[in-house]
């Protein structure tokens, strides 16, 4: 089984930036694939970002060039850092782990996920 607790959300203004951590813990052979997905109120759950095996990397064209994903297996968190922030970016982001051996922003694909990190831009 895989724990995945989220932090680093807040408030913040358009054009500033936040950094999410998400501490793995548990099975870490379960988790691949691990990203970043987020939910605005009365829109479906999407995904953001995601990092497989601690290289490569997936993004969605709306936050490529403004967020990177990143892995310290060392500490056994995942960062998002979240630059250029919009209005738009506002939602609740939650960590999710997958097991499989491929990676993308599909939400299916991930069977483990966080409580969630608000975060807020105006």
């Amino acid at each position: 089984h895989v724990q995945l607790v989220e932090s680093g959300g807040g408030s913040v203004q358009a054009g500033g930036s936040l950094r999410l951590s998400c501490e793995v813990s548990g099975s870490i052979g379960g988790t691949n694939c691990i990203g970043w997905f987020r939910q605005a109120p009365g829109k479906q759950r999407e995904g953001v970002a995601a990092i497989y095996r601690g290289a490569g990397t997936y993004y969605a064209d709306s936050v490529k060039g403004r967020f990177t994903i990143s892995q310290d297996n060392a500490k056994n968190t995942m960062y998002l850092q979240m630059n250029s922030l919009k209005p738009d970016d506002t939602a609740m982001y939650y960590c999710a782990a997958s097991p499989l051996t491929w990676c993308g922003l599909k939400e299916a694909d991930f069977g483990y996920w966080g409580q969630g990190t608000q975060v807020t831009v105006s």
